[in-house]
């Protein structure tokens, strides 16, 4: 019964029948490298998106004295 069950593991490995194993962990790899590499660049964008907003000049033609009172309460 052992040997049986041997060639039958040999024959599906030589057919192609065994080989799905490494599609789906490849697959597996290249998601969570997108999703890493997804993380790493939205972080990154943020960060560079924050430090140009503290650069901005706020235009001070719309600010009245009114909201300039309502920004502190």
């Amino acid at each position: 019964m052992e040997e049986l069950t041997l060639q039958l593991l040999i024959k599906a490995k030589y057919s192609g029948g065994l080989d799905e194993s490494s599609v789906y962990f490849s697959l597996t790899i290249q998601t969570i490298a997108v999703l890493i590499g997804g993380l790493v660049l939205w972080r990154a964008t943020n960060a560079y998106h924050r430090k140009k907003q503290q650069q901005r000049n706020r235009n001070r033609y719309f600010e009245t004295p009114y909201s300039r009172q309502w920004r502190k309460k």
